[in-house]
């Protein structure tokens, strides 16, 4: 803040306001013009202030101070502070009840195994009948993935009356191309929603899927989908900008060497 001035009355001078930590004598013997352009610099300044005030402390804001994204924040803003040990284990407490994965309704499970004792434990008698409640315990696996493929052959046949050679039209139900939707869909959805390179997509296809692709299949894929979904997404785009809030933040992005943001 501009320093405060004082009010004087000196000989030959009228009642003016003095900039406080200059003498009275050395004000009185400033020329007039320098004394004007030093108190409109000091008005100045002091208008000034708010506007810097504001700007220091929008500087000043981080993820712990407001709403702004962690991954926005400076590299000087120091990190989080560390909670003092507490002396516990981790991982759930002693006292602490369990939470068990929800088991699924019979109906959609495939596979039953019924495990029941042949003989009592005690004497050895055998035991039969059944156990209205039985303990219960579902795991889940995945399939082993294997690639369906299907070969189409279009034959041409030659006429017996007129000797003119036919080929049949390949099926409408036939995808254009080497892949079908879903495996074109499993593609973009990897590298459009999950960010996977290809080179990452030609591996998970190869390791989970045991389908081979090569870098070029997985580009026309994308580029095939994009085009597929260039409608809706203009739908989409043009739903959302009509709306009165987009619900989303501004945390950025680096796409290529361009920034990026919602």
């Amino acid at each position: 803040m501009a320093k405060p001035t004082r009010r004087v009355h000196t000989d030959g001078m009228s009642a003016e306001q003095v900039p406080s930590g200059i003498s009275v004598e050395d004000w009185a013997a400033t020329p007039a013009a320098v004394r004007t352009l030093v108190l409109t610099l000091l008005q100045t300044v002091a208008q000034l202030q708010p506007r810097i005030a504001a700007l220091e402390e929008r500087l000043a804001q981080n993820s712990r101070n407001s709403s702004q994204s962690p991954s926005a924040d400076p590299p000087n803003v120091p990190p989080r502070p560390t909670r003092a040990p507490s002396g516990r284990h981790r991982g759930a407490q002693p006292d602490h009840p369990g939470h068990q994965r929800p088991l699924k309704p019979v109906e959609h499970v495939q596979r039953v195994v019924e495990v029941k004792p042949a003989t009592c434990h005690t004497c050895g008698a055998l035991l039969l009948g059944e156990d209205p409640n039985p303990q219960r315990q579902q795991v889940t696996e995945l399939p082993r993935v294997e690639p369906h493929v299907t070969e189409y052959r279009r034959q041409t046949l030659t006429c017996l009356a007129c000797g003119a050679q036919t080929t049949a039209d390949w099926p409408a139900e036939m995808p254009p191309g080497d892949f079908g939707p879903r495996l074109q869909a499993t593609t973009s959805y990897l590298s459009g929603r999950l960010g996977l390179s290809q080179r990452d997509i030609e591996e998970a296809c190869e390791t989970l899927f045991h389908t081979e692709l090569s870098l070029g299949s997985i580009l026309a894929q994308e580029v095939a989908v994009s085009a597929a979904l260039a409608r809706p997404v203009a739908t989409a785009q043009t739903y959302v900008q009509q709306q009165p809030a987009a619900n989303v933040d501004e945390t950025g992005w680096h796409e290529q060497s361009h920034r990026a943001w919602l």
